[in-house]
């Protein structure tokens, strides 16, 4: 007989209790709940497919004792029932449900021609330790998915019980007027958010409104049109001591600043039913270098900056909602932190396993009283890695969510961004969608969760686009694959280097930013290299035994192209200065020959799931090192 100990939940519910029974679940409930989603209709208030209501299977019970965003789902011999305070609770103990239903056994049994499925009876009580459990995908640099990519993630983070979805944006919606910013990126238009509003709705997740509104807008600036509104018109030393050509920072100074933002809200709010609204304002590299500099030399940076923020608070406010906002910016400048607006939701953010949480934390607390909403924000660690950083995601995760708790923050988003080209394919952000969702959900019960597992039952089943079917049975390819991942994901452990923000296999290709991690690049050894090939080759093998699919094939580029920074490492540490350029033309030739066809395969893999825009700029840095390669 089948045991609810057998089953893999994820999240793993606060408390299980088995029931010593099992339940045969009819061919029409698995189509109904497993093969296809369940769908909430908001303005029917009930939970549908294709024409019936699963209420023929599941009897939904309301009730305002059970916990917010929690449920009670009974699964007995010949019913199951499933009570929560609102319908949020039932769909996630839906979600519950169609996890445990996917892993039933297949008994003798029938229902006509067709084998029915055999499910372990239990009682589940379960409820949320943070109220908002999110995701924020970076949609600017340089990837935009196809909206049937994104449909298949919503679907996975849907499943985890996640429920706020923002898309990271700078230049990529389509405003109506400012075609000249957006041209050649691909972006999405107001149908298409209308479309993503559509689907959130269906799977109980909060789309949010997100357009960086202070720095990162070298996208619009980099146009001679919009210069007039930057802090720093002829360019701008960055906080790590680069210049770039472009100003990246609004001017806060000018009323013009406020209007330009203004017309574009009334053009993408009105598309969202969100009441949040994150307008970024984080690294706002300019400010005071260009015309804020006598302000700032006046008031101080600080209070420039806060300034600016309070008058963006004053404008969201003006369209019913309330104001999200990076604060690292606002925690360089303590004691401006009781002035902060009450109703805005500072996002305290650090992508590191080591970050200062619990100090941001305390110091946002005690000013405050306890009485101020915030986020608590980690990272995939995908960025700047091409194979992952999934030690460093793990702790970073578990140090921002376990701070968040003490601090009682409101919610914890887990962030996947696109720095230098967005080379990382989807699965590597997968462990820490997963690991982030589960630990949002119930810290205690989740931090040994078991990460392959996880991907192969749940984060694996939406790996095409558009093909979102699934078998309860025969899991074997994907717990291979699962195998194989997580076995990428740590090789950078294997170069012995500890680098901020990135990678050693990653900054190999980065001859122009070398110069930045020179220290730690020093200590790269040929042997560091060998031992992180020995592991991609241990992963290249079980993917090379697996069938063809998309998923198969992200993973086999991924370690072609780590086994290629791993022979590119090698060729730098014996070359004068680490420098591409001096290492022997021989060399150089079998290095262009090597990875030539990877930037092929790695375009051909980015269509697959994205839209054009985005992809020819991704390879700018590719075709440096080309031309590195091909120097006489």
């Amino acid at each position: 007989m089948i045991s609810i100990k057998d089953i893999f939940i994820v999240p793993k519910p606060k408390s299980i209790f088995p029931l010593n029974d099992t339940c045969l679940i009819t061919t029409e409930l698995i189509e109904l709940l497993v093969n296809r989603f369940p769908i909430y209709n908001k303005e029917s208030n009930i939970f549908q497919g294709h024409g019936s209501t699963l209420s023929k299977f599941v009897t939904c019970i309301l009730d305002d004792s059970v916990e917010p965003q929690g449920y009670i789902l009974i699964i007995r011999k010949n019913n199951i029932t499933l009570a929560a305070s609102a319908n949020d609770g039932i769909f996630y103990g839906l979600m519950t449900l169609r996890q445990i239903i996917r892993q039933g056994r297949q008994t003798s049994r029938r229902e006509g021609s067709k084998l029915l499925i055999e499910i372990p009876c239990c009682k589940i009580e379960d409820f949320p330790d943070y109220s908002v459990r999110g995701v924020m995908l970076d949609i600017s640099r340089n990837r935009v998915p196809k909206i049937e990519t994104l449909f298949s993630l919503i679907d996975i983070w849907a499943e985890l019980k996640s429920n706020q979805l923002q898309l990271y944006t700078e230049h990529t919606f389509a405003y109506k007027r400012h075609s000249k910013v957006w041209e050649d990126a691909s972006p999405y238009t107001e149908k298409d958010i209308d479309k993503l509003q559509e689907y959130c709705n269906s799977r109980c997740i909060d789309l949010v409104p997100n357009q960086n509104s202070f720095g990162h807008l070298e996208k619009w600036f980099i146009h001679p049109e919009y210069q007039h509104l930057a802090e720093a018109p002829d360019g701008v030393m960055d906080f790590w001591g680069n210049f770039h050509p472009y100003p990246t920072t609004l001017y806060p100074g000018s009323p013009e600043s406020i209007e330009f933002l203004k017309e574009l809200y009334d053009e993408l709010l009105p598309h969202f039913s969100s009441n949040l609204f994150n307008v970024g304002l984080d690294e706002t590299f300019d400010l005071c270098q260009g015309r804020s500099k006598k302000a700032c030399k006046e008031h101080g940076m600080g209070k420039v900056y806060l300034d600016f923020l309070v008058k963006l608070d004053r404008l969201v406010r003006s369209y019913g909602k309330k104001m999200l906002y990076w604060a690292d910016m606002m925690l360089k400048y303590p004691e401006l932190l009781s002035k902060l607006p009450n109703d805005a939701v500072p996002l305290l953010w650090g992508y590191e396993a080591d970050h200062p949480f619990k100090q941001e934390v305390e110091l946002i607390s005690d000013i405050h009283n306890g009485k101020l909403d915030f986020f608590i924000c980690s990272g995939t660690s995908a960025w700047n890695s091409i194979g992952g950083r999934w030690k460093n995601a793990k702790e970073n995760i578990e140090n921002a969510v376990s701070n968040g708790l003490i601090g009682h923050a409101t919610g914890h988003i887990i962030t996947e961004w696109g720095d230098n080209g967005h080379w990382q394919q989807y699965p590597i952000a997968l462990p820490g969608y997963i690991y982030g969702a589960a630990l949002s959900w119930n810290y205690k019960g989740n931090q040994d969760i078991n990460i392959e597992s996880a991907l192969a039952f749940h984060g694996f089943r939406y790996s095409t686009p558009g093909n979102p079917r699934i078998s309860p049975l025969a899991f074997s390819p994907a717990f291979s694959l699962a195998r194989a991942l997580m076995i990428l994901e740590d090789v950078y452990l294997e170069t012995g280097v500890s680098l901020h923000n990135t990678s050693a296999l990653n900054m190999v290709f980065f001859d122009h930013k070398i110069k930045d991690y020179a220290k730690s690049m020093r200590v790269l050894t040929v042997e560091g290299f060998r031992k992180a090939e020995r592991k991609i080759h241990e992963a290249l093998s079980i993917i090379n035994k697996n069938a063809d699919g998309l998923i198969n094939d992200e993973l086999a580029f991924t370690a072609r192209l780590m086994l290629h920074a791993c022979r590119l490492g090698e060729a730098r540490i014996y070359a004068p200065g680490m420098s591409i350029a001096m290492i022997p033309a021989e060399e150089r030739e079998k290095l262009e020959a090597d990875l030539e066809p990877l930037v092929e395969e790695f375009s051909a893999l980015w269509m697959k799931r994205d839209r054009p825009g985005g992809l020819s700029e991704s390879l700018k840095n590719f075709r440096r090192i080309l031309d590195l390669y091909r120097m006489k």
